[in-house]
């Protein structure tokens, strides 16, 4: 018999444009090595802001980026901290960009973006 799949947590973010979105992280991978992006990892979410069409937005963190934070803090970044910068880019997301679905579906996360959101979370 084989094991039930992973439970997702459908979480709830409202934007400041007033839209409510529904998520759920779906999983990360290395970005394919023909992406503009590459090399980065990709973290997928399954995202819907009216219950009826889902669509995947991807959120890459650029190995350029980490490795620059990395050698400012003299440590590496760990999978919590990384999926916590990822998350935050998700939510500015969702609070600038008015159509997620039809112009927020491939989100970058940049050395200052980066160090932002971690500074945000008091993350050193």
């Amino acid at each position: 018999m084989s094991p039930n799949p992973p439970v997702r947590r459908l979480k709830t973010y409202t934007g400041a444009q007033g839209y409510v979105y529904q998520y759920y992280f779906v999983g990360k991978r290395p970005a394919l090595p023909g992406d503009p992006e590459a090399p980065a990892t990709e973290f997928v979410f399954d995202v819907t802001s009216d219950r009826k069409l889902t669509y995947a937005v991807s959120v890459f963190l650029p190995e350029g980026p980490r490795a620059a934070w990395s050698k400012a803090h003299g440590r590496p970044l760990n999978d919590a901290e990384q999926y916590a910068a990822v998350k935050l880019r998700l939510f500015r997301a969702f609070d600038e960009i008015e159509d997620v679905k039809n112009y927020g579906r491939r989100l970058t996360i940049d050395a200052a973006l980066l160090e932002e959101a971690l500074t945000s979370l008091g993350v050193e």
